[in-house]
C-alpha cells in the first residue's frame, strides 16, 4: 500500500532541470522566465461605456455541472470531494483543499446546479466581485472557466433573478476579467490552459458588447491556429489524458453553441472550424471510452470532472455535430492509443510517451499500459488520480509500476519530478497494427542503459494474450496487473480466477511464466480525493546479463458460467 500521508515536493538536480527545460518551446522559456520575475499582471478594471449583452438565450441547452460538484442549500458546497462552507463573506482565500480546489471554487460551476438557490446565486456573484478584486481567481485558467460559467448563466433561462443591476455588474466584471485575461495569457505553460484562454476570450466577444469586443473576438484567428497545433489529424488532444480531451470538448461546444446563437459577429470559417474539429475529437474520444461509457484513465484522468462521452455526443448533434459512429478496433495514430475489440474484450492500451515535448504536465509513465474491460465492466485498470499536490499519492499515480506495464530495475520510464515535471522521456511507438485485434509497440525507458520493451497485444472473442519480449540486459523485471475493485481475485500459482458479484461468467488470468506471482491490496484512485483499495497481481522476474531475456505470455480467457472453467472448453 502506499503512503497516505504528504510530502513536500523534491528538489530536482540540475541535470534532471536541463533535461526538462531543454524541451521549452522559445516563446514559452521566455514567458517562464518573465513569469519567475513578475508573476502574473495585475488585474485590470473596464472603466469604460456601458455594455451590452447581445445573446440572451444559447441555441442549445449546455451541458450540466460536472458530478463531483454539489451544494448543499446555499451554504455549503462540495467539489472534488472537499466540502466548503459559504460564509459572509465568502473566504475566498480558503486554502482548503489545496490550489486545485481554489481554481474550482473561483470557477463557479456550483451556481449552475438546478438546487442552488436563485438569490444565493445573486448574492454569491457580488460577493466574488466585490470582495475578490485579486488573487487566485485572476489566475488566466480559473478567469477562462468562470467566463464560460458566467456565460452559461447569462444565458440560461431561470438562473438568475430578473435584476438589471445585477447583470450590469456582471458585465462589466466579465469585461475586466477579459481584459486581464487577454494581456496574461498562458503561453508559459501552453497546452489545455493556453486553449482554455482562447475558447473563453472569443466566447466573452460573442457575448458581450463593448469597446473592446472586437479585440477578444479577433483571438478566434490564434484559436484556430492553437487548435492546428493542439488537436491532432486522429482528433485527439495533444496532452494524451482523456480528461482533458473531454473538458477541452464541451468548451469547444459551448462555443460553437454561442456561434449557433448569434451569427452576425461570428469571425468568418470559425463555425465550420469548430464542427470540424469537434467532431474529429468525438471520434478520438469514443477510441478512449470502455463498454462501460466511461473513459479510460491514463495520463492524469478521473471519472466525473469531465462530461461522460455519451452526454458530449448528444450535446454535439443538438449542434449539428454528428461523426459516423466508430466499432470494432480502431487506433489514434497521432495520439497514441489504440482500442482492440472482440467479444467479450474490449482492451484500450498507450502506445506513445510523455506529451507534448514541451509541456507533459499530466503524462504517467503509463507506455504499452492497457486497460481491459471484460464482458462490459472493467477488470484491468489504471491507477487513476487522486490530487495534484506533490507527495506519495500523486507519485504513486504517475509511477511505472502503477501501470499494467514493465518497470525495470526500480526506475521509472520517464525522468518524472515535481507534481507536473518531467526531464528524460522514453522512446515509445507503435510498430504494427492489425484491425482484426492485434499490435505490436515497444518501449525504452529514459536512461541510457534502459532494455528494450517490446509487446504484442492480441484479441480475440474469448482469450486476450499480451507477449512481452525484452531486449538487453536488466537485473528485474515487475509486472503489475492492478485489478477493478468490483472483482474478486483468488490466486494459485501461475494461474488467477477473478469473479464479479451478480455476475455468473469467470475471467481466468494465465500468468506469464518466469515472474513468482503474489496477490497484493494497493490503492485505487478513480477520481480526486477518493482512495480505494484493489486487488493487485504483482509478478517479479530476475532480468538477463546477456541482450536475450526471451518472451513471455499473459492470458485472460472468458468463461459464460463458473462451470466451464476448464481451459480446454475454449
Amino acid at each position: 500500500m502506499s503512503p497516505s500521508g504528504s510530502t513536500p515536493d523534491r528538489v530536482a538536480g540540475l541535470g534532471t532541470v536541463l533535461r526538462t527545460a531543454v524541451h521549452l518551446r522559445p516563446r514559452q522559456a521566455f514567458a517562464q522566465l518573465r513569469h519567475a520575475f513578475f508573476g502574473l499582471p495585475t488585474p485590470r478594471r473596464f472603466s469604460g461605456l456601458s455594455l451590452t449583452q447581445t445573446i440572451d438565450r444559447s441555441a442549445s441547452d449546455f451541458l450540466s455541472p460536472p458530478v463531483h460538484v454539489k451544494c448543499h442549500g446555499a451554504t455549503r458546497i462540495e467539489m472534488l470531494g472537499t466540502a466548503f462552507e459559504l460564509g459572509e463573506p465568502i473566504a475566498w482565500e480558503s486554502e482548503i483543499g489545496g490550489p486545485l480546489f481554489a481554481y474550482h471554487l473561483h470557477q463557479h460551476e456550483v451556481l449552475r446546479l438546478g438546487d442552488f438557490p436563485m438569490r444565493a446565486r445573486g448574492d454569491f456573484l457580488r460577493d466574488w466581485i466585490r470582495h475578490h478584486s485579486a488573487g487566485v481567481g485572476w489566475d488566466p485558467h480559473p478567469i477562462s472557466l468562470r467566463l464560460l460559467c458566467w456565460g452559461k448563466l447569462l444565458t440560461t433561462p431561470g438562473l438568475l433573478e430578473d435584476d438589471a443591476d445585477l447583470r450590469d455588474e456582471i458585465l462589466r466584471s466579465m469585461a475586466s476579467q477579459a481584459e486581464t485575461l487577454l494581456h496574461g495569457l498562458e503561453v508559459r505553460l501552453q497546452a489545455n490552459h493556453l486553449l482554455s484562454n482562447l475558447i473563453a476570450l472569443v466566447f466573452v466577444g460573442l457575448l458581450v458588447e463593448g469597446p473592446a469586443s472586437a479585440n477578444w473576438r479577433g483571438q478566434s484567428e490564434a484559436l484556430l491556429r492553437e487548435l492546428h497545433r493542439q488537436i491532432r489529424p486522429d482528433g485527439g488532444h495533444e496532452e494524451r489524458s482523456p480528461m482533458y480531451h473531454a473538458l477541452l470538448l464541451e468548451n469547444l461546444l459551448d462555443l460553437l453553441n454561442l456561434c449557433r446563437s448569434e451569427s452576425a459577429c461570428v469571425p468568418a470559417g470559425l463555425k465550420e472550424a469548430l464542427v470540424e474539429i469537434t467532431s474529429r475529437m468525438l471520434i478520438a474520444l469514443e477510441v478512449m471510452t470502455h463498454a462501460d461509457g466511461r473513459i479510460a484513465l491514463f495520463g492524469d484522468s478521473a471519472f466525473d470532472v469531465a462530461a461522460s462521452p455519451e452526454s458530449l455526443r448528444r450535446y454535439a448533434e443538438r449542434l449539428e455535430v454528428s461523426p459516423p459512429a466508430c466499432s470494432g478496433s480502431r487506433q489514434l495514430v497521432q495520439t497514441g492509443y489504440l482500442r482492440l475489440q472482440a467479444g467479450a474484450f474490449d482492451l484500450i492500451a498507450s502506445v506513445a510517451g510523455p506529451s507534448p515535448t514541451h509541456q507533459p504536465g499530466h503524462a504517467h509513465c503509463d507506455a504499452l499500459a492497457f486497460e481491459l474491460s471484460a464482458g462490459g465492466h472493467r477488470f484491468v485498470t489504471d491507477t487513476g488520480l487522486f490530487e495534484y499536490l506533490p507527495g506519495p499519492r500523486r507519485d504513486l499515480a504517475r509511477g511505472t509500476s502503477s501501470h499494467s506495464t514493465f518497470a525495470f530495475d526500480g526506475a521509472e520510464q520517464a525522468e518524472i519530478w515535481a507534481a507536473h515535471r518531467v526531464g528524460g522521456r522514453p522512446a515509445v511507438g507503435l510498430t504494427a497494427w492489425d484491425e482484426r485485434g492485434s499490435a505490436e509497440a515497444t518501449c525504452r525507458g529514459w536512461s541510457a542503459a534502459a532494455p528494450l520493451h517490446r509487446r504484442f497485444y492480441s484479441v480475440a472473442d474469448r482469450v486476450v494474450s499480451i507477449l512481452d519480449q525484452v531486449e538487453g540486459a536488466c537485473r528485474e523485471i515487475r509486472f503489475c496487473l492492478p485489478i477493478d475493485p468490483a472483482w474478486h481475485v483468488e490466486l494459485d500459482s501461475k494461474r488467477a480466477q477473478a469473479t464479479r458479484s451478480g455476475m455468473a461468467s469467470v475471467v481466468e488470468i494465465e500468468l506469464a511464466d518466469r515472474f513468482e506471482w503474489t496477490l497484493e491490496r494497493a490503492y485505487y484512485y478513480p477520481t480526486f480525493g477518493c482512495e480505494v483499495e484493489r486487488f493487485v497481481l504483482a509478478g517479479m522476474a530476475a532480468g538477463s546479463a546477456s541482450d536475450d531475456w526471451g518472451e513471455v505470455t499473459t492470458r485472460f480467457r472468458w468463461f459464460e458460467s463458473p462451470s466451464r472453467s476448464d481451459a480446454d472448453s475454449v
